[in-house]
């Protein structure tokens, strides 16, 4: 597939303009095909069949899996969640946080990175920390001098507001080294960019499917490494979280799954592994060279309203405005699809592989 035939397959392309993927993307008919028929067979065939429960457990399994290949990781090191910031949640319940703990976060996190460690602050007494950044550059001195005695850091891998790449090896060296651990929000990243988890060494990589991958919602995904697992505390255990869900002494998971707890849809997990091989079969590399050339096209037009950086970085493409609630309307009567940020107060463009030149130049001009 090239990213044509990704846009032809795209129905709701045939309505709109779409630039949002940043938020949400429109899924393909593939996908949407992949859900409706794992409905048809959960529903209708596997009653009668194998059973609903292992025909949910064949879906999670290969869910499980292609997350796994796309990340770099073993199946093993993956848990199925509902989205990044369930994610994200589900670490913040399971370290046992104590009270003067540290916090890490930069200034310009999404607030599924922000509000459980408020939340963790009220209830234990946690200390969180914020580093200030430069529209998502960080200075990695001021990052070290923050991390020296924290007990996690918790980043964006590219910023939600500028589209800045943050350098994660480095700072996952950085932290490891004052014995601090490292969750990341990736969501931003996978289906625009490679993500090797080895490469990034973080402990936690949390992302979800409907963005950048073209998937549904409803389906989340958390990489947890091997070493780290052991040291987890969930607050909360149901019958997926645990080896035998009838022993009469209940032992955890050895893997990520032990964050896991019950009984959920399979339906967008079906629609993830779908997304996975769609996205695996453009290529990252010429989904991110497609990407490139979009947003360069784009933010010459922009001129002194970029606020983006002005070399790629990734998709997002985030500018100035006088009123941007206004011209997000605008813009949605003539069917450009963009959206409006809280910080800075701006709007905000997502170029993805099924967008075109004649997207930008549209925007342009409706601009």
């Amino acid at each position: 597939m090239d990213p044509s035939e990704l846009r032809a397959d795209i129905p709701a392309l045939r309505e709109c303009i779409y630039l949002n993927t940043g938020a949400a993307s429109p899924s393909p008919a593939s996908v949407i095909e992949a859900v409706e028929a794992c409905l048809d067979r959960h529903e209708r065939v596997a009653p009668a069949g194998e059973g609903m429960y292992p025909a949910a457990d064949a879906v999670f399994e290969e869910a499980r899996e292609a997350v796994a290949g796309l990340l770099g990781a073993h199946p093993a090191e993956i848990a199925l969640t509902e989205s990044t910031a369930d994610g994200i949640s589900q670490v913040a319940d399971a370290i046992p946080f104590e009270e003067g703990d540290i916090v890490v976060r930069t200034d310009c996190e999404h607030p599924a990175g922000v509000l459980p460690w408020e939340r963790l602050r009220d209830l234990c007494g946690i200390e969180v920390r914020e580093v200030a950044t430069d529209r998502g550059r960080l200075d990695l001195d001021d990052f070290a001098d923050a991390a020296s005695d924290a007990r996690l850091v918790c980043t964006s891998s590219l910023s939600w507001n500028y589209g800045t790449r943050l350098p994660i090896a480095e700072m996952t060296e950085i932290a490891h080294d004052a014995g601090a651990q490292v969750l990341v929000d990736a969501v931003q990243s996978p289906g625009q960019v490679d993500v090797d988890v080895n490469e990034w060494r973080a402990d936690f990589v949390a992302g979800a499917g409907h963005k950048w991958l073209c998937g549904p919602w409803g389906a989340g995904f958390l990489y947890v490494a091997d070493e780290v697992t052991g040291g987890l505390e969930p607050d909360r255990i149901g019958y997926r979280s645990v080896r035998d869900p009838g022993a009469s002494d209940y032992e955890l998971n050895p893997g990520a799954a032990r964050l896991e707890i019950g009984t959920t849809s399979p339906l967008p997990y079906a629609g993830l592994s779908a997304a996975i091989g769609t996205i695996k079969s453009i290529g990252l590399g010429a989904i991110e060279s497609h990407i490139e050339t979009l947003t360069d096209r784009c933010k010459d037009g922009l001129g002194d309203r970029l606020l983006s950086p002005r070399a790629y970085e990734s998709g997002l493409v985030t500018f100035a405005a006088d009123d941007p609630d206004e011209l997000v309307a605008t813009l949605d009567e003539v069917g450009i699809k963009i959206r409006s940020l809280p910080d800075p107060d701006a709007c905000r463009a997502s170029l993805h592989a099924f967008n075109t030149v004649e997207d930008v130049d549209a925007l342009l001009t409706a601009l």
